[in-house]
């Protein structure tokens, strides 16, 4: 018995070894993760110098108040104009056009993957959904110029290139974004809310829609959020449906051009490295990286004021 208490009061050197490997595996992990970390903020920060040098380059030539209150877009024209709004107008609309798809039905394949589906359905429905979000964006262009459109033309007057098609085909894309994240921020609410619910006498279409919606609102807004910054920062869509009319409107039947097809337009090649049309790329790439910048800090305001905590 003096043995036994002797081996408990002093842990054998086997056990110091087991307990200082896993140390050592954690603090490996813990300094992975912040390497990790650490390489996107560093990324971030490149990301911004890049942009800010040539853009005050930019600024330094043309008044800021003309780039933000002009509505005439044309600085690869001879008479140039450097007023941001057509490009901005465009963006917004296509977006928009986007998101009165997206979310519809996205929170309609949400709920019934949530609250409807069987467990069989929802393993197979929710991956065929995703698979969307896969599918190369320049198919989904061409998809916008060659079906959407001419479908389209039979029912509304409109050109060629217009910002509906690209709008509705944009919004296809993101619609698992927004299905995924507000499956998911639906399937985190307690069931004990919903058998409270039922105990009361709710319908199921009556607990998904005044239960379980509303206790999942922060993850369903961050979820549109962040589609709608994935509609704004899309390109090959509208490069190739939209056209490159820089025309501030929000007729969703003619040409325009947004800021991405702007980017994509002046990538090419054609425009003299280091001239003011040049330093254009820059100053759009930096509007659109804090319009960007800008719903994501609003996603995270929502998420932090109105996320309910369960215990």
């Amino acid at each position: 018995m003096a043995q036994d208490v002797w081996k408990g009061a002093y842990p054998s050197r086997v056990s110091l070894g087991h307990k200082r490997s896993r140390q050592l595996k954690e603090g490996a992990i813990a300094g992975l993760f912040f390497v990790a970390a650490t390489i996107g903020a560093f990324t971030t920060a490149g990301i911004i110098l890049s942009l800010a040098g040539e853009t005050i380059a930019f600024f330094r030539v043309v008044s800021f108040v003309e780039f933000i209150t002009e509505t005439q877009w044309t600085p690869l024209f001879s008479i140039k104009k450097f007023g941001i709004w057509p490009l901005v107008s465009a963006t917004a609309l296509t977006s928009l056009i986007a998101l009165v798809v997206a979310v519809p039905l996205g929170l309609m394949s949400a709920i019934y993957l949530s609250e409807f589906a069987h467990p069989k359905a929802r393993a197979v429905l929710k991956p065929a959904l995703e698979v969307l979000a896969g599918v190369p964006t320049v198919v989904y262009g061409f998809f916008a110029l060659t079906v959407m459109t001419p479908f389209l033309q039979r029912f509304i007057d409109m050109t060629l290139f217009n910002s509906l098609s690209p709008g509705i085909v944009m919004g296809v894309m993101i619609v698992p974004l927004v299905a995924s994240l507000s499956e998911d921020a639906m399937s985190s609410v307690p069931q004990a809310l919903r058998e409270g619910a039922y105990g009361l006498g709710a319908t199921r279409m009556e607990v998904a829609t005044r239960v379980v919606v509303p206790a999942a609102l922060s993850g369903i807004v961050a979820s549109i959020i962040l589609a709608l910054s994935r509609a704004v920062g899309e390109t090959m869509i509208v490069a190739i449906a939209a056209g490159q009319n820089p025309t501030f409107t929000f007729d969703p039947r003619v040409p325009v051009e947004t800021m991405t097809t702007y980017i994509v337009q002046v990538s090419l090649g054609d425009t003299p490295y280091g001239s003011l049309s040049y330093r254009t790329l820059f100053a759009v790439g930096s509007t659109l990286f804090v319009l960007t910048f800008v719903m994501n800090i609003f996603s995270f305001w929502f998420v932090r004021k109105f996320r309910e905590v369960y215990d």
